[in-house]
């Protein structure tokens, strides 16, 4: 398969894009790389399909919501058009231009439990997952949708300076965007 990675730079896409490209030919896409797409702007969405032809299927690792306060009118904004938005725009342009029964990956997230800031992640985040399966009787020529819901990701809350024992190793975080790309899912969030 032809696979675009978005957020290819970062510790959970670039994962996913070395797992990848074992048995697939992979693009990585970044805000800064060869291949230019920044989910915060529709129209670098629409280029990177107008750039990157015959693709199987897409995969979104790039958008990420920040621990944000309550009262954060901008910080909510912005959120909400690069992570909700943007993958919400990447889904109905990459449904145009994937092959037959292609499959698009996106990422959600979760929090065990509630923290001060987490309120925009837990409403975006529940967003994209319900967006996710409703959208599904949508999809046309059999393309899959699902997203990928990880929690925090040992890797990142080492070079935070915390305890990476309380999250997932991001090789265990890559295996279930490879579970969404090669499997039969359909309109379902994947916790690793």
């Amino acid at each position: 398969m032809k696979i675009i990675i978005i957020g290819a730079t970062g510790t959970i896409g670039s994962a996913v894009a070395d797992l990848l490209e074992k048995e697939h030919e992979v693009v990585r896409a970044s805000r800064r790389g060869p291949v230019v797409v920044d989910m915060d702007d529709p129209a670098s969405i629409d280029a990177l399909f107008e750039s990157v032809e015959d693709v199987d299927a897409v995969v979104v690792t790039a958008a990420s919501g920040a621990l944000t306060p309550l009262d954060s009118d901008d910080d909510f904004v912005r959120g909400i058009q690069g992570k909700l938005l943007g993958q919400v725009h990447l889904v109905r342009r990459a449904m145009r231009h994937l092959r037959d029964g292609g499959s698009i990956t996106l990422t959600s997230g979760v929090f065990d439990e509630p923290m001060p800031g987490g309120s925009f992640g837990a409403m975006v985040n529940a967003g994209l997952e319900a967006f996710v399966k409703a959208a599904t009787i949508e999809m046309p020529r059999g393309l899959r949708v699902n997203t990928v819901g990880p929690g925090w990701v040992a890797e990142t809350l080492e070079r935070l300076g915390l305890d990476p024992a309380d999250g997932t190793p991001v090789a265990d975080v890559a295996r279930a965007y490879v579970q969404a790309v090669e499997g039969t899912d359909q309109g379902r969030t994947i916790r690793p």
